[in-house]
């Protein structure tokens, strides 16, 4: 991971103190402009570093990608989960995002984590955290991980398959089992059950034969897929879980724990938690106990990385004839871009410094250092100006992994901030008064697409909160 500069607008937390969600997170227009001034911040923070280097002079290495990682983000989305869907302690993916910083704020926050290697046991145990808060949530084990986990205390794992469970016995007898089951997770933007999980049938089989081995079943788990898009998925996954619970009392074993796995997306994060609320409350209304393994949820708005392009090459559409760029970034899939292969994502390129302001918008392609013909991360993007490596503070710098609004970008200017709603106008104020910016009254069209994107991002969080609009009415914002 490249390395990053930590953000934490949570100066004093109150850590061990109940927070009132409503009062202290998207409730309140206080705590709306937090979520906003900490990306202000760390666009400062990132145009900052990005000053101090002269590429004509600096070392080898200090021109690298690099993270700006805001913590108070992470903070937000564990009280946003608290509120929505309070029931399931969640058990961080750390395989999502391993930074250090993030384990050590979630265990002051109590979660508990969800590790899928010895590694990433060790990390988690080396911050001094106890390891009942860890399940090892990988149902097909080497014996030396699993003589390791017993070595250092990890009990609670899971299995899908007979041989997993002639070697836990073999190896850890008195683990904490949990039973991992398939699922319909067609709609999902990565689907595991085609790699893991019993089938209903199959786990019956296995019900039997943990009994018969005399080993210690705790629970069941399910998982519908990373970057879910189908809530339905998650309550027939609860009812069939209830299924198995009720087959493993009859041959005598009392289930306390279940497992609702991951696939949780910031957009839809609301809407799915009151699915899986109203299935645990129609399969699971006792006081069994619940577990989630949120990963992207909690990690993927709160790191932005910023790279250097390296080079520039001018190409010609073989049909228009029309002139094009490909541009060479310091960074690509395999390094920090490898979510465009195996979480078939699509970073957005932004601009954030180039030696020439312009606002005419050009066709770039956008490209990793590697030699490799899969190293890009993007085939078509319109970017504002002639970007190049000819500048002495960094070239031309990206941000990438968040949203925009370039391509309607065609104007600014004076004009174009008379089309303003109000709630873009409060933008500018922040961003004059607080943030210390300059005046707001004259942007161009790519600031002024970047302010829109703001305004959307607050209205978008009070509707997921309270079910109504923003107070303020969207104005439709011609961008010149």
């Amino acid at each position: 991971m490249a390395p990053s500069a930590i953000i934490d607008l949570e100066e004093n937390p109150a850590f061990d103190e109940k927070p009132n969600p409503i009062n202290s997170h998207y409730g309140e227009e206080t705590t709306n402009a937090t979520g906003f001034a900490s990306k202000g911040l760390i666009q400062k923070v990132l145009k900052e570093h990005i000053a101090q280097i002269n590429v004509d002079t600096c070392e080898p290495g200090e021109e690298d990608a690099f993270y700006v990682a805001d913590l108070g983000e992470v903070y937000r989305q564990h009280l946003r989960w608290k509120m929505n869907l309070g029931r399931v302690k969640p058990f961080y993916a750390v395989k999502c995002n391993p930074d250090k910083e993030v384990l050590r704020l979630l265990e002051k926050l109590g979660t508990g984590f969800d590790c899928a290697s010895k590694t990433e046991i060790d990390t988690v145990l080396g911050l001094g955290i106890e390891p009942s808060r860890i399940i090892y949530a990988q149902p097909c084990k080497t014996k030396s991980y699993l003589r390791h986990a017993r070595a250092v205390g990890v009990k609670m794992m899971t299995f899908d398959n007979s041989d997993e469970l002639v070697k836990i016995k073999e190896c850890y007898p008195e683990a904490e089992l949990v039973l991992r089951i398939s699922t319909d997770d067609s709609s999902s933007l990565c689907q595991l059950s085609t790699k893991y999980g019993a089938s209903l049938a199959d786990a019956s089989d296995l019900l039997r034969m943990a009994h018969s081995l005399g080993l210690n079943l705790i629970g069941v788990s399910f998982h519908v897929g990373s970057g879910a898009s189908n809530p339905g998925a998650f309550r027939t996954s609860v009812a069939e879980a209830r299924t198995i619970f009720d087959e493993a009392k009859a041959l005598g074993f009392a289930l306390t724990m279940l497992d609702v796995g991951g696939g949780f997306v910031d957009e839809t994060f609301e809407m799915f938690a009151a699915t899986i609320n109203d299935a645990l409350e129609e399969y699971f209304p006792g006081d069994v106990r619940v577990i989630g393994e949120p990963g992207r949820y909690y990690a993927s708005n709160a790191f932005t990385l910023a790279t250097n392009v390296i080079a520039r090459r001018q190409v010609r559409d073989p049909g228009s004839q029309k002139a094009a760029y490909m541009l060479y970034l310091n960074d690509g899939v395999y390094g920090n871009f490898s979510n465009i292969i195996f979480d078939h994502q699509h970073p957005v390129p932004k601009v954030l410094h180039t030696a020439s302001a312009t606002e005419k918008m050009i066709e770039y392609s956008v490209w990793g250092p590697t030699c490799d013909g899969i190293d890009i991360i993007t085939d078509c993007h319109f970017l504002p100006g002639e970007l190049d490596q000819s500048s002495n503070q960094g070239g031309g710098s990206f941000l990438s992994g968040l949203g925009d609004k370039l391509n309607s970008a065609a104007g600014g200017g004076k004009e174009s901030e008379k089309n303003e709603d109000l709630l873009d106008k409060g933008v500018d104020f922040v961003q004059e008064h607080f943030l210390k910016e300059g005046a707001q009254d004259n942007e161009s069209a790519i600031e002024q697409a970047k302010d829109e994107q703001i305004s959307d991002f607050i209205r978008n969080k009070y509707k997921s909160t309270t079910g109504t609009d923003f107070p303020v009415a969207d104005k439709d914002t011609k961008l010149g």
